[in-house]
């Protein structure tokens, strides 16, 4: 197979590359972009540590292919904070409800949970538990991780108050 030019905003850097037609997205931010906060668990869509925001949507990057995103915008989790360094309100309260343990499916919860604040700033305890349901975590409890959602839902709303 002949290998495709792509051009991607990658957190808002643009990017040029020749890429295989069958490399997923999350090994070409790895490989190709360095950007290693994707991580890869299951690589069958299941496990949510691969999830990238795809032109503002929640996306697995282990399924979509990187050709896939020519002329797309993408965020990883390393372009979730601000340019300045300083954590989205997200990274913020997962930190300090203490919404990760070992650290490995938290990128994906990171933009997982961003995506779903945008949709839904106001959620409930049940919207925010069916929202992160496509996302697992094998280390801590979901309680940290729901609070976490919790209080980024709230300050967020007192941001834009």
């Amino acid at each position: 197979m002949t290998d495709v030019d792509i051009e991607v905003r990658v957190n808002g850097r643009a990017r040029r590359h020749r890429v295989p037609p069958r490399l997923t997205l999350a090994d070409y931010l790895r490989e190709i972009c360095g950007l290693t906060g994707t991580h890869l668990g299951c690589e069958h869509g299941v496990c949510g540590a691969c999830t990238v925001l795809l032109d503002g949507q929640a996306v697995r990057g282990c399924l979509v292919l990187a050709v896939q995103a020519d002329g797309a915008e993408v965020t990883t989790v390393e372009g979730i904070a601000s340019p300045d360094g300083r954590l989205s309100p997200v990274q913020a309260a997962f930190r300090d409800c203490h919404g990760l343990q070992c650290g490995f499916c938290t990128p994906g919860f990171i933009t997982s949970v961003t995506a779903f604040l945008q949709e839904s700033p106001d959620p409930s305890d049940a919207e925010i538990r069916e929202a992160l349901s496509g996302n697992v975590c094998r280390c801590t409890g979901y309680q940290g991780i729901v609070k976490a959602v919790r209080a980024a839902a709230e300050s967020i709303a007192k941001e834009s108050a």
